[in-house]
């Protein structure tokens, strides 16, 4: 009788070079889209935070009147065509509202200069420490600076959202892809992944579109 010899075609695991890459390809996927979550929700979490200082919900609110303000980086030559742009720093003496406390040595970092004496709406983000004034930190307040932030933090739902849909599916972004956008699509409809990355993408784009938006009203 003739032995016959199994070929294992579809009984064990793919080892083919086409298969390895295939699973290399998945993973890759899975770590962009996780990649993609992580920044979201690290953008998501910074404008919510700054917008918070920003709109005067927390922080103690006070007023600096500027004695100073310099450019933090007066070397850098790339950007002298957006002077306006460069990150100023300006130093001069907080007073909060009320007058409960003072810092004689506050600065904020800022995108203009400002003229001797004048005084800006600013948030003092922690107090002094008991070694003296000056180590305080400080953010410039305003609802037009406050409603950016927002939009950034609602910018960072569009990136949650396309990190929780790559990781579901093994959708890669960028690059070859082991699974199509079009078979990613329907393997996400087969559960709530698709309701999420829906609802987190539009509620995202929409909300930091109106928000960018009324920041120019303000």
């Amino acid at each position: 009788m003739a032995r016959t010899q199994a070929t294992g075609k579809g009984t064990g695991p793919d080892r083919s070079a086409a298969g390895l890459l295939g699973r290399a390809l998945g993973r890759l996927g899975r770590a962009g889209g996780l990649v993609f979550l992580l920044a979201g929700l690290a953008l998501s979490g910074f404008g919510a935070y700054e917008g918070a200082y920003a709109a005067g919900w927390t922080g103690t609110a006070g007023t600096l009147t500027v004695q100073q303000c310099e450019v933090s980086y007066p070397n850098n030559t790339s950007r002298s065509s957006r002077k306006n742009r460069r990150p100023v720093r300006c130093e001069g003496t907080f007073v909060a509202d009320g007058g409960s406390n003072t810092d004689p040595k506050a600065a904020v970092q800022v995108r203009q200069r400002y003229a001797l004496g004048t005084e800006l709406s600013v948030q003092q983000t922690e107090p002094p420490t008991a070694a003296g004034a000056g180590d305080a930190d400080y953010v410039q307040s305003g609802m037009d600076r406050a409603w950016r932030w927002f939009g950034a933090f609602f910018g960072g739902w569009v990136l949650t959202g396309l990190g929780v849909f790559c990781l579901a599916t093994g959708f890669a972004p960028f690059g070859r892809s082991r699974i199509s956008y079009d078979a990613a699509w329907e393997a996400a409809g087969r559960g709530v992944t698709r309701a999420a990355v829906i609802g987190m993408i539009g509620v995202g784009l929409v909300g930091a579109g109106v928000c960018f938006l009324v920041s120019y009203f303000f």
